[in-house]
């Protein structure tokens, strides 16, 4: 008990200082050494469609114009990573203000595209030696990733078009005489400026610079915009290891410790109850039965050891539920996986997209423990079909994946760079069916070889009538009900993760997510037992599909909880491509949930059912 207390304390340390474990590998400038910026795509909360940031008409590079190489999941997440205009950065070498590019006269329809953006408050992204730029919000004390496009005065909209650029950086002193230098912080204060032009110069660009005190740069003026910054070096005590520290909201913390008391106290409640069955009904019922010698008392019994021949009888539908919980069990795998290794700080925030690609490459690589469970349960039931293998392998991912391509054609037609390209989308559809599927049936094959189980009690040709249910007994209630506590157990932590989905932020607290869905999965595995044995003692042995469902409604919750968040939050979406990707992507996310919890309740209700009736003797 000790040895797991130590590891959950591990877990939650891990997340919160575990991220520099194994993640970026500090790099070390000298005085005078060039920095390269790079561009990101251009983002906004209000509609989730970034664009590409040189779609609007900024400077472009003129020295280097190679960008980073993207992975798959920063792809998938509708990141270009681009080279930047911003290219006279040397490290220790401040200025105010340097013209980027000669100064340019704007359109009516690239006007129109500034004001546009603008108001639906896009940010730009710029990102140096791996951090995101930073801009500190004053009344709240905290920073936000990206500095604004432009924003309003009255009608009228003005550009941000000069950067004043602070750098942050941490002497390493590893032996005397040093100079190497580790950048810790990388923020922007961004000003809109009507800078004055002689000769094609920019005058006000110079020596006494003042953003602050200069006209700004509107949108609507006929004078061409100008686009200048500034830089600004500062020697800082922060360590390399805490440089994110800026990026993270740490008060949250009491918060989620919140989460987890609520989710402890609801298991707890759960276990009581499932003890006082266990420990008091089921061991009085199974004394009593066995001590029955004549045949013909059975009939005085009720409950649910007369349902002992029927119990076991194959479901309807039986390929579609054994392909609903390998895929579950496969999902479970690679969830346990992630955070795990989430938690030992693999999957840092500097590596951008490395959450999304694990969470792709651990679900295809865990294939094989999808197709071996649902291959079991078909020899279980009597059938060996290789048809049921290929829905393991199809139904579910091709669910998600005929969601994902509607969704990605709307956003295709806004011309956002969050529309998968063509070649990302055949790299996808390969590893699903050249790497996936494969795994699957090898799950299936491994699955059939190994010798069927065998249920305790023996199956009647003739079923047993059911007799008529009580309301509270029927299964839309009980299935309803048994979502309830799952749910309750992760709500609060589920705010958190939709904050981080679509209000842009990062979330780091994997060893707190670690511990809220161990305790979800004990959740879900108790209340389905519970539900299990009120309707067996009912004579009720419709139990198989029942005990998926049961513990899975808790993913229509979700869904219910995600209308909530969208009406209740600071989003302001409008256009229907945006509302589209959020209640899309959230039914998705719904779905899942919902083949995870309810796979853990079969399992369980599975376990539960096999154990009471391999308790008792019969013929």
């Amino acid at each position: 008990m000790l040895r797991w207390a130590l590891l959950g304390v591990f877990a939650v340390t891990a997340a919160e200082a575990g991220w520099y474990l194994p993640g970026a590998k500090p790099k070390e400038y000298e005085n005078g050494q060039d920095v390269q910026m790079y561009v990101n795509s251009m983002s906004s909360i209000n509609t989730h469609l970034p664009f590409d940031y040189y779609s609007l008409p900024f400077c472009k590079p003129k020295k280097n114009t190679k960008g980073e190489r993207e992975n798959l999941g920063e792809i998938l997440m509708g990141d270009r990573i681009k080279a930047s205009p911003y290219e006279d950065i040397r490290v220790g070498q401040d200025f105010q203000c340097k013209v980027v590019c000669d100064p340019k006269n704007l359109t009516p329809k690239e006007v129109k595209r500034f004001e546009t953006l603008i108001d639906e408050e896009y940010v730009m992204q710029l990102i140096l030696d791996g951090l995101p730029v930073a801009v500190r919000n004053i009344d709240q004390n905290t920073f936000s990733i990206g500095y604004p496009l432009g924003g309003k005065e009255g009608k009228q909209h003005y550009i941000n078009n000069h950067l004043q650029f602070t750098i942050k950086y941490h002497k390493v002193r590893a032996f005397e005489g040093s100079s190497a230098k580790r950048i810790v912080a990388f923020t922007v204060r961004p000003y809109s400026v009507k800078h004055a032009i002689e000769g094609g110069a920019a005058t006000t660009c110079g020596d006494g610079f003042d953003p602050v005190n200069l006209p700004l740069q509107f949108t609507s003026s006929a004078d061409p915009i100008t686009w200048t910054y500034g830089v600004k070096w500062e020697e800082s005590e922060e360590k390399w290891a805490a440089r994110w520290d800026i990026y993270l909201n740490i008060a949250d913390t009491e918060i989620h410790w919140f989460s987890i008391i609520n989710s402890v106290m609801i298991a707890f409640f759960l276990s009581g109850i499932l003890a006082a069955i266990m420990l008091r009904t089921l061991l009085r019922d199974i004394a009593r039965y066995n001590a029955i010698e004549d045949a013909d008392d059975l009939h005085d019994e009720i409950g649910w050891k007369l349902v002992h021949a029927d119990v076991f009888r194959p479901p309807q539908n039986k390929g579609l539920l054994a392909c609903f919980v390998g895929t579950g069990v496969q999902l479970l795998g690679m969830c346990f996986t992630v955070l795990i290794m989430a938690c030992l700080g693999f999957l840092s925030p500097a590596n951008g997209g490395m959450l999304f690609t694990s969470i792709l490459l651990f679900f295809v690589f865990l294939g094989i423990y999808g197709g071996y469970t649902s291959a079991c349960l078909m020899k279980m039931w009597g059938e060996t079909s290789w048809w049921n293998a290929f829905q393991t392998a199809t139904v579910v991912p091709g669910t998600v994946f005929t969601a994902f391509f509607i969704i990605n054609l709307f956003v295709w037609r806004e011309e956002s760079t969050g529309a998968v390209p063509f070649n990302a989308m055949i790299a996808v559809i390969a590893i699903w069916f050249f790497i996936s599927v494969p795994q699957v049936f090898l799950g299936a094959v491994l699955g059939y070889k190994k010798e069927a189980l065998k249920p305790p009690a023996r199956v009647n040709q003739i079923a047993k009538f059911v007799p008529e249910q009580r309301w509270y007994l029927q299964p839309w209630f009980t299935i309803l009900c048994g979502g309830v506590l799952p749910f309750g157990a992760v709500f609060i932590e589920l705010f958190f993760i939709l904050t981080s989905i679509w209000m842009h932020r990062i979330y780091y607290v994997f060893g707190f997510l670690l511990l809220v869905f161990i305790i979800l999965c004990i959740t879900c595995a108790e209340i389905t037992i519970v539900m299990c044995y009120f309707q067996l003692c009912a004579e009720d042995y419709h139990w198989w599909w029942r005990s998926f469902f049961t513990s899975g409604s808790s993913g229509l919750y979700v869904f219910l909880y995600s209308i909530f968040y969208f009406f209740t939050s600071t989003l302001k979406m409008t256009r229907f491509t945006a509302i589209l990707i959020f209640f899309g992507y959230m039914a998705v996310i719904s779905y899942i949930f919902f083949i995870i919890t309810g796979a853990i309740g079969f399992v369980a209700c599975f376990w539960f059912v096999r154990k009471i009736y391999s308790s008792i003797h019969v013929d």
